[in-house]
Parts: structure tokens; C-alpha cells; sequence
């Protein structure tokens, strides 16, 4: 009894206001799910409506966490943390998904699926991107990445008479499957290491790995880990050689379901990726600002550098002999995860926290206008396929430009603003990672960068000609365009234009400290 009694309690450091954002998600994708149970069928399309109440609920709560912060703040005793790279991605993530559940009610209406089981799976998809990015925890990190992976699973299958869309489902999870027993791995023998360095008990707190790293000891067990979690992280962001599921699951998923796996896990794996290699296998010492390069930082840097060379370079290869846009446009999510992979490494090597904060952004803003420019370019792709993606053929474009000028417009302007053309959101957000990275020193990086962005110039600038300079020998007749995506289009167009005209008010806003300070409590 003496000896219970001696033993000291610590509480748990909860705090919900923390996790508001996540906890109003999931509530929704809950509700979702009871209206639709309970709704007559002609009335399930208000589920939509829902989640998008839902969504910008999430955004009202992280935009109040934002002008609360008064500085990095945890809770349940670390394994939640609040800083910009959480707050930054979990806005993307929302934007993601509204413009998600824009595209998708009318899809989910004309082919008959149950909407109400759509949205509230991507409800919780949502949730599962914003652990990932809250989590300064590896199991966190890992409960976050299932959550998201699960509902993504089912989705991609979602159309169930639909061989193409069952394959997808299928290889998606299978290799889906053996990345995440990587990451399990890989997570399960740092916490090994870990112990090893230290002679402590075990962790998979980040910061704390960080605080153990600090003397420059890494037993081989810690080399193993951080490969494995590469090798994990780097099927979720689609890099080569990890990247092999991407077109297929990308050209046999549902248009709506594809346009949110581009944009949402990748934006979700970045989060995670850097959180833990940046973070966890510092350059830099947060706490004293001064250098704590080991060889496990130099292995790690050095893998990205040859994983991003590769991932741009067999993406744009790849993407120029693709006949079908769906795969095509996997192609391109591949190539550009190699070029937001280029502003990971700045800041993975920024010698000082300013210049690590400055490349986390610049990552951030670009997977944003990725994610907007991204989503609308498969808005339209969806409109033109028609329903079961009867036609996303390039051939299925020929001569379209004048007689869907809204569409073939649109199109073209998502497409020169994923070449990268200058005035595009594009643009500005390449911009910004290959100057985080010239920063750091990695010019032939950027050059082969540049060369990349030169070749992709072929396969995006193929359709607009196609769609424009090119006769139709079948009938076409225009499809309609429904109020909600018509919406989606506007604020994807507006966006691809505001981020490229005017990206400083918004970098400006990711990089913005607090303006009044809240308790959290």
C-alpha cells in the first residue's frame, strides 16, 4: 500500500479546445450518417449540405485556434501540438474537402450511390488528415494515417458495379496495406532506438526522439526505423519508385473520389513526413537554434534528394505517352509531388528555425494551389466523362473548345497553372520551393526542376490543342453544368488567379503570428 501511495499520479494534459477542429469533423461525419439513415430518399442529398455547414465550422474553430496561438502549444501530454505547419495544412484539408463535396452531390445523385455513406466517409477521411498533421506523436501520426486510409479504401471502390472502380479499391488497399506495415515497422523500431540511445524507456513522441538524437548517437536500429518510414511515408505521397498504384487506383476510382486523393492524403502525407523528419530528425535545435546534424540526417536528406530527382523525372516522362487524362493527370500528381518534394528538403536543411518556418510554408502554399488547381481540373474531367467516366480518352476532347467554352476555358487555365505558367497559382507556389531551395544551396535541384517543368509542357499543352485545334468526327453535345460544380469552378478558377496574382496576402497569412491571445484551457 506504502508503495502505491508513493507512486506519483501525473494527470493527462487534456485539452478539447486543442482538438476542436477534429472533434467537429467527426461529430459531423456522425450526424451525416443518422440523417441519412433516417431521411426519406428524395431528402439525402441535404447530407452534402451538412458537411459542407461541417467544413466550414472545422475552419471557423482552426482560424480561431490561429489568432489564439500565442506561441507552440501541446496537449494530452505531447502527443497533440499546435504550430503552423498543423494549422496551414488542416485549412488545406478543409478547402479540399468542401470543394470535394461541391463536385460530388451531383455525381452521387445521377449514378445512384447512397450519399449520405459518401459524405460521411469523406467526413472522416478529413479527420484522419487533420491527426495526421496535429500529431506530434508517431502512434497519433500512424491512428491518423488508418483512419484516412480506410475511409479512402472504400471510397475508391465506392461505385460497386463498377469493375474498374473495384480494382482500383483493391490494389489501393493492398498496397496501401503493405505501406502502412512499413510506417508500423519503421515507427516500432524507433521506439527501440530510442531506448537504446538513451538507456530510458522507449518513445514515440517527436520531440522527444528529437531531445534523444541531440548527441549525435545512431545505433543502426534508428537507420532501419527512419528507412522504413520513408519507405512508408513515401507510398502515401506517391513518390518513385513507391509510386506504382497511383495510376491505375487514380484512372479506376470514381472522377470526384480521384480529384480528393490527389490533393487531401498527399497534402496529409507531406504534413506527417515532415513532422517526423523534420522535426524528429532535426538539422536544427529548436530549443537553441544551433545545429545537431548527424549522419542519420545526412542519409535521410540524401534519399529525398535522389527520391525527388526520380518522382519528377519519371512522373513528366511517363505522363507524355498517357492517352487516357485521368492517367495522365496521376502521372502529373506524381511529377509534382517530386517538386514539393524540392522545398521538404530546404527545409529538412535550413540552418536556422526562420529559414526551416519560411520552407515549411512555401511547401504548404504549394500543395494548396496543387489542391485547388488539382480539383478543379478533375471538376471539369468529371463533367466530360459523363457518368460511369465513359469518356476521359484524350480523343474524347477533340474540338471541344468552342462548343463548351466554359469547360475547355477552365480546363486550359488549370492545366497552364500546373505547367507552372507565370500570373497562375501554379506558378508562384513553384516559385516558392525552388527559392527555399536555392536558399539551401541545391541549384542542380532546381535545375533539374526547371528541365521537368520544361518537359511537362508536352502532355498539358497536348490537351488544350487538342481541345481546340483539333476536329471532332463524333457528335458532342455540351453537358450541363450543375449549380454546385459550377460553384467549384468559380472558386477553383478565382483561386488559381488570387494565388498567382496576389500569393503574398496569403503567405503572409501562413506565416502570421497571433493577434490576441486566448486561453486554450
Amino acid at each position: 500500500m506504502n508503495s502505491l501511495l508513493a507512486l506519483q499520479f501525473t494527470p493527462p494534459d487534456v485539452s478539447f479546445a486543442l482538438i476542436a477542429p477534429e472533434l467537429i469533423i467527426c461529430v459531423v461525419g456522425v450526424v451525416v450518417m443518422l440523417v441519412d439513415a433516417f431521411a426519406r430518399p428524395d431528402q439525402r442529398w441535404v447530407t452534402g449540405g451538412i458537411s459542407l455547414v461541417g467544413l466550414l465550422a472545422g475552419a471557423a474553430a482552426t482560424i480561431w485556434l490561429w489568432l489564439s496561438w500565442d506561441g507552440a502549444s501541446q496537449a494530452f501530454n505531447g502527443m497533440i501540438v499546435l504550430d503552423e505547419l498543423r494549422l496551414g495544412f488542416t485549412l488545406v484539408f478543409l478547402i479540399v474537402s468542401a470543394l470535394t463535396v461541391l463536385i460530388s452531390m451531383v455525381w452521387v445523385e445521377n449514378e445512384k450511390l447512397p450519399a449520405g455513406e459518401f459524405h460521411s466517409l469523406l467526413m472522416f477521411a478529413t479527420a484522419g488528415m487533420m491527426l495526421m498533421a496535429s500529431g506530434g506523436d508517431l502512434v497519433i501520426i500512424f491512428l491518423g494515417l488508418e483512419i484516412l486510409s480506410i475511409a479512402t479504401y472504400v471510397m475508391a471502390g465506392f461505385r460497386r458495379t463498377d469493375v474498374r472502380s473495384n480494382e482500383s479499391s483493391l490494389k489501393y488497399f493492398i498496397l496501401g496495406s503493405l505501406s502502412s506495415a512499413f510506417l508500423l515497422y519503421g515507427i516500432a523500431l524507433t521506439y527501440g532506438a530510442t531506448a537504446l540511445i538513451s538507456g530510458l524507456p522507449g518513445t514515440t513522441n517527436v520531440a522527444e526522439i528529437a531531445r534523444r538524437l541531440n548527441d549525435a548517437q545512431y545505433p543502426p536500429l534508428l537507420f532501419a526505423g527512419a528507412a522504413m518510414m520513408l519507405v512508408g511515408f513515401g507510398f502515401k505521397i506517391a513518390t518513385a519508385p513507391f509510386h506504382i498504384w497511383t495510376p491505375d487506383v487514380y484512372e479506376g476510382a470514381p472522377t470526384p473520389v480521384t480529384a480528393f486523393m490527389a490533393a487531401g492524403p498527399k497534402a496529409a502525407g507531406f504534413a506527417s513526413f515532415m513532422r517526423v523528419f523534420v522535426f524528429g530528425f532535426p538539422f536544427v535545435a529548436a530549443a537553441t537554434n544551433t545545429r545537431v546534424s548527424g549522419e542519420l540526417h545526412s542519409a535521410w536528406i540524401t534519399s529525398l534528394v535522389v527520391l525527388a530527382i526520380m518522382t519528377m523525372t519519371i512522373g513528366n516522362l511517363a505522363a507524355i505517352v498517357q492517352n487516357n487524362v485521368k492517367r495522365m493527370l496521376a502521372y502529373s500528381s506524381i511529377a509534382h509531388a517530386g517538386y514539393a518534394l524540392v522545398g521538404f528538403i530546404a527545409a529538412g536543411t535550413a540552418s536556422s528555425i526562420e529559414q526551416r518556418d519560411a520552407a515549411i510554408t512555401a511547401v504548404t502554399f504549394y500543395l494548396l494551389t496543387y489542391a485547388v488547381m488539382n480539383i478543379g481540373a478533375f471538376a471539369v474531367v468529371q463533367l466530360i466523362a459523363r457518368a460511369g467516366d465513359r469518356r476521359t480518352e484524350v480523343e474524347d476532347y477533340n474540338g471541344i473548345g468552342f462548343q463548351s467554352p466554359v469547360l475547355a476555358f477552365s480546363l486550359s487555365l488549370f492545366l497552364l497553372s500546373l505547367l507552372g505558367m507565370p500570373l497562375t497559382a501554379g506558378f508562384m507556389g513553384k516559385i516558392m520551393v525552388f527559392r527555399a531551395a536555392l536558399d539551401q544551396g541545391y541549384v542542380i535541384l532546381v535545375v533539374i526542376g526547371v528541365l521537368n517543368t520544361a518537359v511537362s509542357a508536352y502532355y498539358y499543352l497536348r490537351l488544350i490543342i487538342v481541345m481546340f485545334f483539333r476536329e471532332r468526327t463524333t457528335s458532342w453535345i455540351a453537358p450541363p453544368i450543375p449549380a454546385s460544380i459550377a460553384f467549384a469552378l468559380v472558386i477553383t478558377v478565382a483561386g488559381v488567379l488570387y494565388l498567382g496574382l496576389f500569393p503574398g496576402q496569403v503567405i503572409n497569412a501562413l506565416q502570421a503570428k497571433p493577434i490576441v491571445t486566448l486561453s486554450l484551457r
